[in-house]
C-alpha cells in the first residue's frame, strides 16, 4: 500500500477523534459554559448536521480544483474549526467551531476514497479504502479514550487543540505524500449528479444509512443499556466503547480484503450476521461477559460493511464518482442520526434500555434486503441503465488505476 495511504488514514484518525470525542466531555464543557447537558449536546447535533449538508456541499465546491489540493484545503478548514472550539469564549462560538470542523468530515472521506482507490490497482481498491478508514477506527480505540482522559484531566480545550495539532500533522503529511493525481478530464457538476439517477448507486446509499445504522440504535444508549441491564458500574462503559472500537478495527480490515474478491457477498454475511447478533443482544445485554463480546461483535460487524458499500457506491458511480463518495459518507450520519431517534423512541414507550437493539435488528435485516435486490437487479441487467452511463461517463474517460 502506498504511504499516502498513511497521510490520509491520519487525516481520518483526526476527524474521528473530534467527531466523537465530545461525547465524553459533554458534562465539562456545559459546566464551563454554564449551559445545560441537552443544550450542550447541540455539540454533538450540530456536527452531524454539518457532516450530512456538508458533504455535498464542499465537494461540489471543489470540483474546480484537484484532488490533493481540495484535502489541504479541508484539512485547514478542520484545524481552523478545532482551534476556533478550543478558544471559544462563549458557548455560541463553540458551536460554530463544530459545525466548521465537520464540514470537512464528509467531503474529506469522500474524495478520499476516491484518491486512495486510484492510488492502487483495480482489485486492491476496497483494502485501499479501509485503510484510509482504519484512521476513523483507531480513533475510537485510542483517540477518543485518550481525548476524554486529557480533557478531564488538564481541560476540553486542551483536548480540542491537540485535535487541531493532528490536523497540522495530516494535513502536512498529505502535502507531501498524497501525489497530484490529474483531474478527470471532461467530469463536470452535471456528470457527477448524474450519477444519482442510478439506481444501483440509491440502493447502495439506502444500505448505507440502515445497515450501519442499525449498529447506532444499539451503540447510541450502550451507557443506560449496561449499567441497567447488564449491571456495569458507569465507569465501565470507556472500555466496553474501547472493546467496540477494536471490532471496529478488525471489521473494517477484514471487510476491506473480502470485498476485493467478492463485494456483494462480503455484505450479504456481514450485514446478515449484524442483524441476528443484534437481535441476540436483546438476551446477551443481561450478562457482562456475554454483553462485553456482542459489543465487540457488533463493531466487527459494523465496520466491515463501510469499505464494501463505500466501493459499490464508487463502482456504480463510475467515471464521475467523487460526489456520490461524499454523499454516502453523508448517508452514515444520516443512519447514525435516524437510528438514535428510533431507538429514543422505543425506550420512551417503555420497552426497556434493551428495544433499541431489536430497531438495529430490523435495520441491518432491511439493508440485506435492499442488498439482495441490488444484486438481483444487476443481474437482470437493469442495475445500471445504460442511458444513465452514458450520461455519467464523459467522452473517452475510462477508471484507470496509478500503480507505486
Amino acid at each position: 500500500m502506498p504511504l499516502a495511504l498513511l497521510a490520509l488514514a491520519i487525516g481520518a484518525f483526526g476527524i474521528g477523534t473530534t467527531e466523537f470525542v465530545i461525547m465524553g466531555l459533554l458534562p465539562e464543557v456545559a459546566g464551563d459554559f454554564g449551559v445545560s447537558i441537552p443544550t450542550a449536546g447541540f455539540l454533538v447535533t450540530g456536527y452531524a448536521l454539518g457532516v450530512m449538508f456538508g458533504a455535498p456541499l464542499m465537494t461540489v465546491l471543489g470540483t474546480k480544483i484537484s484532488r490533493k489540493r481540495m484535502l489541504m484545503l479541508l484539512m485547514a478548514l478542520f484545524i481552523a474549526g478545532n482551534l476556533l472550539s478550543a478558544l471559544a469564549p462563549a458557548f455560541v462560538i463553540m458551536l460554530i467551531g463544530r459545525v466548521v470542523a465537520s464540514l470537512a468530515h464528509g467531503a474529506f472521506f469522500g474524495i478520499g476514497s476516491v484518491v486512495a482507490a486510484d492510488l492502487v490497482a483495480p482489485d486492491k481498491k476496497a483494502g485501499a479504502i479501509a485503510m484510509m478508514f482504519t484512521g476513523l477506527t483507531v480513533a475510537n480505540v485510542v483517540g477518543v479514550p485518550l481525548g476524554t482522559l486529557v480533557g478531564q484531566s488538564l481541560g476540553w480545550r486542551v483536548t480540542f487543540a491537540l485535535v487541531a495539532a493532528l490536523g497540522v500533522i495530516g494535513l502536512a503529511g498529505i502535502a507531501k505524500l498524497v501525489p497530484d493525481l490529474p483531474k478527470p478530464e471532461g467530469v463536470r457538476l452535471r456528470h457527477e449528479l448524474a450519477a444519482f439517477k442510478n439506481v444501483q448507486v440509491l440502493l447502495a446509499m439506502a444500505m448505507t444509512v440502515l445497515g450501519f445504522g442499525g449498529v447506532f440504535a444499539a451503540i447510541t444508549y450502550i451507557a443506560p443499556m449496561m449499567t441497567h441491564a447488564a449491571g456495569f458500574a458507569d465507569g465501565s462503559v470507556t472500555w466496553l466503547l474501547v472493546l467496540f472500537g477494536l471490532g471496529m478495527v478488525g471489521g473494517n480490515l477484514v471487510g476491506g480484503k473480502f470485498a476485493d474478491r467478492a463485494l456483494m457477498p462480503m455484505l450479504y454475511v456481514s450485514l446478515g450476521a449484524l442483524a441476528v447478533v443484534l437481535a441476540l443482544f436483546t438476551l446477551t445485554a443481561h450478562n457482562k461477559i456475554a454483553a462485553a463480546v456482542t459489543i465487540a461483535l457488533i463493531g466487527a460487524l459494523g465496520f466491515a460493511t463501510v469499505p464494501p458499500l463505500q466501493k459499490r457506491v464508487l463502482d456504480q458511480a463510475h467515471g464521475a464518482p467523487t460526489l456520490a463518495s461524499a454523499v454516502n459518507i453523508g448517508a452514515f450520519n444520516l443512519g447514525n442520526a435516524l437510528a438514535a431517534w428510533l431507538g429514543g423512541l422505543v425506550i420512551a414507550a417503555g420497552l426497556g434500555y434493551t428495544a433499541p437493539n431489536w430497531v438495529g435488528a430490523v435495520l441491518a435485516a432491511a439493508a440485506l434486503v435492499l442488498a439482495v435486490l441490488s444484486a438481483a437487479l444487476e443481474r437482470r441487467g437493469s442495475g445500471v441503465p445504460s442511458d444513465v452511463v452514458a450520461a455519467s461517463v464523459p467522452a473517452g474517460q475510462q477508471p484507470t488505476a496509478v500503480r507505486h
